[in-house]
């Protein structure tokens, strides 16, 4: 039956839809009672770069694809829409867009998180003496009351990826923008908030708590718009939608898209939403997502932890009366420098990887140096391998590679052990890097931990569709949602850490080496 037609003999509605909006890729699954698959569909994101270190991507494209991977999925199920429950929409973070309030009309693409035009406007605000003294000032603060509030801003730098400097950027190049702010005619809105004003025809307009701290122009502490920093970077207060909770009723959309009104029940940033599906719900829970990049959180409870360096406090989610934080730390080029690996032919199907870096009991001393995505904070760091030998193959290679996930995820985790002051619970591991056995035994041994791995590893569509459910009383409770969890495999440490001792020294010495290229 061609879905979205009216059917007056539908069954009652007993599915929820989870729809990722990934960097790479659309993907929606219809979800029953037990958490199965019922139907799926994916579309590939088509990226845009205009400029050298621009990345966009067009709205009216990633619209069409949004809704043809939910009509796709909900006709692979063989269901109705009127059988749909709810919709929960995870979306990728720090991707936004402006638009026209009274028209619709956007002022410029989605600019995407990895998008580098504000490099130098990063680089310039961080080595400013206003930022310094920004600095002394919360340290002081910080210094006089305790409270951790002060701390963040008392080390507070700029990133490209985050939304703040781009949208600085938007305010001083794009005239229509400021010219629409000035007369409190602009919206902003990371991706979720702007298919939910499309998917409701403008009648509503807003985003959750998840995705707005992901953007750096939302204070986690007051759970406010920061004013301060957006008269520091000159963006008008007037253009930010509300925030609702993260599993909530947003809102129906328009009978004429899906034929029948569906609910959005949940609105959730993906990693927030992959920790979600993980069932990641007591303080100490870790979740380890590799995908494109490479992401930490650990749930913090009701506690937020500020921390200098490579950690970043967000909101994980508020349901209700419930705020969790969670604390987050990021590697680049995870599945990036595997999809290189696969596009120059070191192998045929990602599938071989584990087995080839199996097949030699070491690198032979080469190593991989990470540096496809390039941060602002050196925008010269350049991917490449070290320690090549007339005798170096493709084993080695594709072991070199996935050791630099394994190495990283080791650094980093012990950031996390040394900064983040409660005791670390299950690793659950999630992304499609999670699925290669050499990468999941190697951080096991590496970081001496046990690491689960679920059966279905796209965990952000699940955990948007775990919320639509909760909201839509599909499921009762997170107690419900822990029994619907499947655990496919579970990594335990089978060799002392001191054994990759030699390769991990060698490897960081080549780290050192590759900056500023």
């Amino acid at each position: 039956m061609p879905c979205g037609q009216p059917d007056s003999g539908a069954a009652p509605a007993r599915y929820v839809l989870g729809v990722d909006v990934g960097s790479t890729v659309v993907k929606c699954h219809v979800y029953d009672r037990a958490a199965a698959v019922r139907g799926s569909s994916y579309r590939k994101v088509e990226s845009l770069y205009p400029r050298p270190g621009w990345v966009e991507l067009d709205p009216e494209v990633l619209w069409s694809q949004f809704i043809g991977v939910i009509k796709e999925a909900v006709q692979a199920a063989g269901l109705h829409m009127r059988q749909i429950a709810g919709l929960g929409i995870s979306t990728q973070r720090g991707t936004f867009i402006t638009w026209h309030k009274r028209t619709g009309k956007p002022f410029h693409n989605f600019i995407s998180w990895q998008d580098l035009r504000s490099a130098e406007l990063v680089n310039s605000w961080n080595n400013s003496l206003l930022l310094k003294v920004i600095h002394v000032i919360f340290t002081v603060l910080h210094f006089l009351t305790g409270s951790d509030r002060y701390l963040a801003p008392s080390f507070l730098t700029f990133s490209t990826h985050q939304a703040s400097m781009k949208l600085s950027w938007v305010f001083k190049n794009i005239h229509e923008a400021e010219e629409a702010a000035k007369k409190n005619n602009c919206c902003f809105g990371t991706v979720d908030t702007w298919l939910l004003y499309r998917l409701t025809k403008g009648s509503v307009y807003a985003t959750d708590y998840s995705n707005a701290s992901s953007t750096g122009i939302f204070e986690p502490f007051t759970k406010c718009w920061n004013p301060t920093l957006c008269n520091l970077l000159s963006i008008p207060v007037s253009i930010y939608p509300s925030v609702r909770d993260t599993s909530f009723n947003f809102g129906s959309t328009d009978s004429e898209i899906f034929g029948v009104p569906i609910p959005v029940m949940a609105m959730v940033a993906d990693q927030q939403s992959a920790m979600f599906g993980e069932c990641c719900f007591h303080p100490g829970d870790v979740k380890l997502t590799m995908g494109t990049g490479g992401f930490w959180n650990v749930n913090t409870g009701e506690h937020l932890f500020a921390s200098r360096g490579s950690l970043y406090p967000l909101i994980g989610w508020k349901i209700e009366e419930e705020v969790v934080y969670l604390t987050e730390g990021s590697i680049s080029d995870v599945g990036t420098a595997i999809k290189w690996a696969l596009d120059i032919e070191l192998f045929t199907n990602v599938d071989e990887t584990a087995k080839m870096a199996q097949s030699t009991a070491d690198s032979q001393g080469v190593c991989f140096i990470p540096g496809f995505q390039v941060s602002g904070d050196d925008p010269y760091l350049c991917a490449s391998f070290m320690g090549l030998k007339p005798s170096t193959n493709r084993n080695h290679l594709v072991r070199a590679i996935l050791e630099s996930v394994a190495f990283r995820n080791k650094l980093l985790y012990d950031i996390i052990v040394k900064k983040v002051h409660i005791p670390l619970r299950t690793i659950r591991a999630d992304g499609g890097v999670s699925n290669n056995s050499f990468v999941m035994q190697m951080t096991s041994d590496l970081i001496n931990k046990k690491i689960e791995k679920p059966a279905n590893v796209e965990m952000s569509s699940l955990g948007a569709a775990f919320l639509a459910g909760l909201a839509s009383g599909f499921w009762t409770d997170k107690k419900q949602l822990k029994k619907l969890r499947r655990i496919e495999a579970v990594f335990e440490p089978q060799k002392d850490s001191e054994e990759y001792r030699p390769a991990m020294d060698a490897w960081l010495q080549a780290m050192k080496h590759s900056p500023h290229w």
